[in-house]
């Protein structure tokens, strides 16, 4: 699976949509490194990959602390799937390769 590079995300989050670039790059067959620039700020984090199926984990401080979990099926140059936004439930996320 082709996952490598610069992603768009947008979160579909109870305040609004929460737009974010995900920089992606694969360290074997089920393992990745990220990075997510959004409006929380910039977090680093490693990821796992079974199949077409990326998940991770990444804890933001804005706007205010959170662990978002993020579950999502990568389809060609498109993805989709959720976040667990901790006590806040569960937001869809769609994106594409930027």
């Amino acid at each position: 699976m082709a996952t490598d590079g610069e992603w768009k995300l947008v979160l579909e989050t109870p305040i609004g949509p929460q737009e974010a670039q995900l920089s992606i790059k694969t360290k074997s067959t089920t393992a990745f490194d990220g990075v997510m620039n959004g409006p929380a700020g910039q977090q680093t984090f490693e990821g796992a990959i079974d199949g077409d199926t990326l998940t991770w984990q990444t804890d933001i401080t804005n706007p205010m602390p959170l662990t978002l979990e993020f579950t999502v099926k990568v389809e060609g140059d498109a993805l989709s799937g959720e976040a667990k936004l901790g006590m806040f439930g569960v937001a869809p996320v769609t994106g594409a390769r930027a």
